[in-house]
């Protein structure tokens, strides 16, 4: 198991630690439900250094990044971001991932810890054609994500930038925390605002020291990874590995609007043809009509008890009380209204197909 640069500080703070995407990472601290509230209600920071960064530089490095990603780079400037996913050559997707403009020809890209090794290996393959330069800094760099409504007025007095300015999808680099040239980014996975920030692992026990004597007069508090998937799922995000995998397709993964077909990349072609003729299954939301907590890879099924999907994240929302999860169905069950039953153990839970988010402010 690897370890972040602060896999001591969580053990000192009494952190449950599991394994997770070849790293320690803490999964709880007091439990989910008072972490999920503190970062819905107030502000909590995320060790997420697990993630991993991806610096490709150059004059073909738009040209690269266009030919891998779904969406359409040439929108980004400086000082945005923008989430898009990396198709594969068989109708699936690589994975999802968040790119930064840095510079005039530097990109930052973000992606899940557990594809680190895959991911670079697929971009590898068609930079042979553009020769961009690329740099894996995921072993190097630590992020935080500190998350709250009451994260900018909590972190303001820690940067000479006004927090309040950095709108959703923008980034600055600037001081923090005592340290200089620090991504300050506002692409957040909760729904519920705030920042990520990106420095050096030499640099990152300062920065959540400083950050937790700022917060203090706002309760904040360390919040685990159990915390973060309910938060991200009652906002309908997808979680790779879960919800979207190499076998699922943006368009029935409900990520056609990161899906731009103005351009060429990998697997385009088959892609538009998907989105010509329809996709066979959807990614939907549903609530439970009963009590029940659905969980990953339970049954979906028909009023006849036949299985129709399978749910691919579900839980018990703690900002709403009741079951929640995503799955896919055939496209004729997708129907915001449709009526879906949970194989919950022995029993078919009744459950309605909603949009999403499924919180909402």
């Amino acid at each position: 198991m690897k370890n972040t640069a602060l896999t001591n500080v969580h053990e000192k703070l009494g952190a449950k630690l599991v394994p997770f995407a070849g790293y320690n990472m803490p999964v709880s601290y007091e439990g989910v439900n008072a972490e999920h509230e503190t970062v819905r209600n107030g502000v909590g920071v995320f060790d997420v250094s697990h993630m991993g960064e991806f610096l490709i530089s150059g004059p073909n490095a738009l040209n690269l990044i266009q030919k891998v990603s779904s969406n359409d780079a040439t929108k980004l400037t400086i000082g945005k971001a923008q989430y898009s996913c990396m198709p594969n050559e068989t109708g699936g997707i690589v994975d999802d991932l968040i790119i930064y403009q840095i510079k005039d020809e530097q990109y930052l890209l973000v992606v899940n810890a557990s594809n680190i090794e895959k991911d670079w290996n697929h971009i590898s393959t068609y930079n042979k054609e553009f020769n961009a330069d690329m740099r894996d800094l995921s072993v190097d760099y630590s992020l935080l994500a500190i998350q709250g409504p009451k994260a900018v007025e909590a972190m303001q007095s820690l940067t000479s930038v006004d927090l309040a300015a950095i709108k959703f999808y923008t980034f600055e680099v600037a001081d923090f925390a005592g340290i200089e040239h620090v991504i300050i980014s506002a692409t957040g996975y909760t729904g519920s605002g705030g920042f990520e920030i990106y420095c050096k692992n030499s640099e990152v026990e300062q920065v959540w020291n400083k950050v937790f004597e700022a917060g203090k007069s706002f309760g904040i508090k360390p919040i685990g990874l159990a915390a973060r998937d309910t938060l991200r799922l009652e906002m309908g995000y997808c979680l790779y590995g879960n919800d979207i995998n190499d076998t699922t397709s943006p368009l029935e993964a409900g990520l056609g609007w990161v899906t731009k077909f103005t351009k060429d990349f990998v697997n385009s072609d088959n892609l538009a043809k998907e989105k010509e003729t329809g996709s066979k299954r959807k990614l939907i939301a549903f609530e439970l009509d009963e009590r029940g907590i659905p969980r990953h890879d339970y049954d979906i099924v028909n009023d006849q008890g036949e299985k129709i999907g399978i749910v691919t994240s579900g839980t018990m929302s703690p900002s709403m009380g009741k079951g929640i999860g995503l799955g896919y169905v055939p496209t004729a069950f997708a129907t915001i209204g449709s009526k879906i039953y949970i194989q919950i153990r022995k029993n078919a839970i009744p459950a309605t197909v909603v949009k999403l988010p499924f919180y909402k402010k």
